[in-house]
């Protein structure tokens, strides 16, 4: 049966254990609620709690190690000459993964019989068996393949059962727990409220294990590619070239190229959208009417809602070949439509709301006593503008500006349109180049091999692009601290 199903059996036992506890309690106190030490409602979220929690959490972690054992169930099957080579075990395992879910497939499609499946030899047609289910396979299955997969159904369908006979077997006791417990004495009110703050603790906990997990899955990724190819060689090699003719395949993967791609695209993006952004923002919260603003704030912010493809489109189609004709070509700069140019105006385009937003309602929350303070001194709104509002705001001013490099690191489809995919080093910014995002992007796109240095490089890009990001917030918060202390 679906996952799902036991998913609801959870949930509705949940619910019928909120009112069976509730009832109990209130009957244990002869009908008088007043006698209780809790309110019928806590009993009740007792009884939801202790039945439901306990069985949730048994099948998320189940769900969770039920692929790890999986796995360690089938490598009986698989030469040992095949499981000593990493990559070659990847490999084999994506498709031991690829075949068992074929082979589910094609009994679901009723083009074969769980008999039918017993007496399958390698021999006979299962990739074109499977493709009758829908499931395609580029190359035929070897018998070891065969049979591992046979025996990952087998043994899915085991953890299976082992799964429903423990989750059930959980949720029952947990009921029993709740109903023996529903009694007029009991501090209901306590395990609850003990309850909800585990669960806010643990909500709250979710980012922080993200990033973790985020950071930990980069990093172990990394340190792989890094034992296949040389780190000196990636930081330090000006050439991005690379090659998928085999593991290691001659590639050249120096990330040089694609940081300053990055960094110039990106330079561009913020030397369009500060200015303009926080210009916008000192008009709109200083200078304009209650009309205008309510007209142009929501002018400005739907930037913000349109698709980042729409923009690359913008890009492809009317500024790169308006930079060309007006600028590039007559100026002997280059003939391309895509360049550095192109994507950095059309994303400083896109981060202008970013800036705006958040630096009108920053500058806003500067106390007006501040303002009334430097009228009374004799500043015109000018000077109060430049030398009050703007230092009182640089911390969230900074915080807006952050916001935007962030968002422009790591954009893709704006330079994959606008500036092109050429990993290049040089100063024209009307010349084709790429960033490291879209690159992490090309290296996996496809039918990839993920223990070849040409796809685990994605990774060591990623964790780079992470570090630098990293380092802009660590800078931020230098700022802020630094200019902050003048006006405490």
């Amino acid at each position: 049966m679906p996952t799902i199903w036991l998913f609801a059996i959870v949930l509705v036992t949940g619910l019928a254990g909120f009112a069976l506890a509730r009832g109990r309690a209130v009957a244990s106190a002869g009908g008088d609620t007043r006698v209780m030490h809790s309110r019928p409602l806590y009993h009740g979220l007792n009884g939801l709690l202790t039945a439901m929690l306990p069985a949730l959490g048994l099948l998320v972690a189940w769900l969770i190690l039920q692929p790890v054992l999986l796995d360690r169930a089938v490598v009986g099957a698989i030469p040992p000459e095949v499981l000593e080579d990493g990559a070659a075990r990847s490999l084999v395992m994506a498709d031991v993964r690829r075949v068992a879910d074929g082979l589910d497939a094609a009994i679901a499609a009723g083009v074969a019989t769980p008999e039918g499946l017993a007496a399958l030899t390698a021999e006979d047609d299962v990739r074109g068996l499977l493709g009758q289910a829908g499931v395609a396979l580029g190359s035929d299955v070897s018998p070891y393949v065969l049979e591992a997969a046979r025996d990952m159904r087998a043994t899915a369908a085991t953890l299976r059962v082992v799964m429903w006979v423990a989750v059930l077997a959980v949720l029952a006791i947990g009921l029993g727990v709740a109903l023996k417990r529903s009694h007029a004495d009991y501090r209901a009110r306590n395990f609850v409220e003990r309850g909800v703050l585990v669960l806010l603790v643990a909500a709250a906990s979710i980012a922080v294990l993200t990033t973790v997990g985020i950071v930990a899955s980069m990093l172990f990724e990394t340190v792989n590619f890094f034992s296949q190819y040389p780190a000196s060689s990636f930081f330090f090699s000006t050439n991005w070239d690379p090659s998928f003719s085999g593991r290691g395949g001659g590639s050249e993967l120096g990330i040089v190229p694609l940081l300053w791609g990055t960094l110039y695209i990106s330079f561009i993006a913020l030397l369009v959208a500060v200015p303009v952004g926080l210009l916008a923002a000192i008009y709109l919260s200083e200078f304009a009417s209650k009309r205008m603003r309510s007209v142009a704030k929501p002018v400005i912010e739907v930037l913000a809602g349109i698709p980042t493809i729409v923009y690359g489109l913008f890009a492809l189609i009317t500024v790169g070949p308006l930079l060309r004709d007006a600028i590039a070509s007559p100026l002997g700069l280059g003939n391309s439509a895509s360049s550095v140019m192109t994507a950095g105006l059309v994303m400083g385009i896109m981060l202008i709301p970013f800036v705006s937003s958040l630096s009108d309602d920053i500058i806003n929350a500067v106390p007006q006593a501040m303002r009334d303070g430097s009228f009374g001194l004799g500043a015109t709104h000018a000077e109060t503008i430049r030398q009050v509002i703007l230092p009182a705001a640089l911390p969230g001013i900074v915080g807006a500006v952050l916001l935007a490099a962030s968002r422009a690191i790591g954009e893709t489809m704006i330079v994959v349109l606008g500036a092109g995919a050429a990993a290049k080093l040089s100063l024209n910014p009307f010349e084709a180049m790429t960033t490291v995002t879209v690159k992490i992007v090309s290296q996996l796109t496809g039918d990839t091999d993920f223990a070849s240095p040409e796809t685990l490089v994605a990774f060591a890009l990623g964790l780079t692009l992470f570090v630098i990001t990293l380092g802009l917030n660590v800078l931020a918060l230098y700022i802020v601290r630094t200019y902050r202390e003048q006006y405490e």
